[in-house]
C-alpha cells in the first residue's frame, strides 16, 4: 500500500478524512481475511457490508472507487465490519433476505431464508398449477413467513394459517405480510398444528428444526451463534420435531391433501416415519433429497 494512503494497514482503524470506497474495501477485506472461517468470502462480505453502510448498489459503489465516504458511513462501515468479524450474519447486518424474488425482514429471532427452502415452494407450484385455486394451506413454525407469505402472494384466492411457537418470530412473520400485501394469511401461536382445531387442508408446509444436536459444533459460528435453536435443533438424530409433525398432518389433511417439508436428506429413519405415506422428494442444489412431499394412503383411499 502506498506510503501516503490514508488506511495504512488492516489492523489500524479506519482513518475518517479522506477514506475512499477503494480503501474500505482493502481495509475491510483485510480484517475479514484475518478470520478463519470469513476468509474465502471476505471480499464479497466488504463490498456488502459498505453497499449497506452507504445505502447504494453494488454497481453504483463500484462505480466510484475514489469517492469520500461521509463520516457516518465509515463509521457504520468500522462497525458492521466489526460486527461480521464477532460472527453476526450479512443478512442480521442488512435486515433482510430474499426468497423467491421477495425481500423478507430478518432478526436474530427467525432462521435465515435459505434457497434450499425454495424448493417447497416450487413443488407446491407445480402439484397445483391453478394459480386461483382456493387452496386452505397451513405453515408450520412458520418462522419469517417466507413459505407462507410466499404461498399466500403466489394463491392469492387461498387462506393461510401461519404457525409458531416463538411469539417472536410471529412478529417478524406478520411484519412481512403486512409489508407485502399478504392479506391472506392469519397466524397462531402454536405447537406444531395444536392450535389449527379441527381444519383441514390441501397443503401442509413447514421447515421444521431438523439438525442433530450432535452435529451442533460442526455448525459455522453465525448460525450456531446467531439464529434461534428453537428453529435449528431437532434432538439428538435431528428427527424429534418430525416424528410429532408426521402424524399430525395425517390428522390435518383433506383426502387429496399434501404435506411437504424440508429435512436434512432422505434416511431411513425418515422412510419409516412415512411408512403409512406415498412420498417423493425434490433435490437441491447439492444434490440432497432435501424436499418431501407426500400423501397419506389412508387418506386418499377414502377419497
Amino acid at each position: 500500500m502506498a506510503a501516503n494512503s490514508t488506511v495504512p494497514d488492516a489492523h489500524d482503524p479506519l482513518k475518517i478524512a479522506g477514506c475512499t470506497v477503494a480503501d474500505a474495501l482493502r481495509v475491510g477485506t483485510a480484517r475479514l481475511q484475518m478470520r478463519d472461517d470469513l476468509r474465502d468470502n471476505a471480499t464479497r462480505d466488504a463490498q456488502q457490508i459498505l453497499e449497506i453502510a452507504m445505502g447504494l448498489s453494488r454497481v453504483q459503489m463500484l462505480a466510484t472507487p475514489e469517492r469520500p465516504l461521509r463520516e457516518e458511513e465509515a463509521g457504520s462501515f468500522q462497525g458492521m465490519v466489526a460486527q461480521r468479524r464477532g460472527g453476526v450474519p450479512i443478512q442480521h447486518l442488512r435486515g433482510s433476505q430474499e426468497f423467491f424474488g421477495r425481500s423478507f425482514s430478518v432478526t436474530p429471532d427467525v432462521l435465515i431464508p435459505r434457497p434450499e427452502t425454495e424448493g417447497i415452494v416450487e413443488e407446491v407450484l407445480r402439484l397445483c398449477t391453478d394459480r386461483s385455486a382456493p387452496l386452505r394451506i397451513a405453515d408450520v413454525g412458520t418462522g419469517s413467513g417466507i413459505l407462507a407469505v410466499t404461498l399466500a402472494l403466489e394463491y392469492p384466492a387461498s387462506v393461510v394459517l401461519a404457525l409458531d411457537l416463538s411469539r417472536a418470530a410471529l412478529a417478524v412473520a406478520r411484519d412481512n405480510a403486512s409489508a407485502l400485501g399478504a392479506r391472506n394469511v392469519r397466524f397462531a401461536e402454536s405447537d406444531l398444528l395444536a392450535a389449527a382445531g379441527d381444519e383441514r387442508f390441501d397443503m401442509i408446509v413447514s421447515n421444521p428444526p431438523y439438525i442433530p444436536l450432535t452435529e451442533a459444533a460442526e455448525l459455522h459460528r453465525q448460525v450456531r451463534d446467531h439464529e434461534p435453536h428453537l428453529a435449528l435443533f431437532g434432538g439428538e438424530d435431528g428427527l424429534d420435531v418430525i416424528r410429532r409433525l408426521v402424524p399430525q398432518a395425517a390428522a390435518h389433511l383433506r383426502p387429496d391433501g399434501w404435506l411437504l417439508m424440508e429435512t436434512a436428506g432422505r434416511s431411513t429413519a425418515l422412510d419409516g416415519l412415512f411408512r403409512e405415506w406415498n412420498v417423493h422428494y425434490m433435490k437441491d442444489l447439492q444434490g440432497i433429497e432435501r424436499v418431501a412431499a407426500a400423501q397419506h394412503t389412508t387418506l386418499l383411499q377414502s377419497h
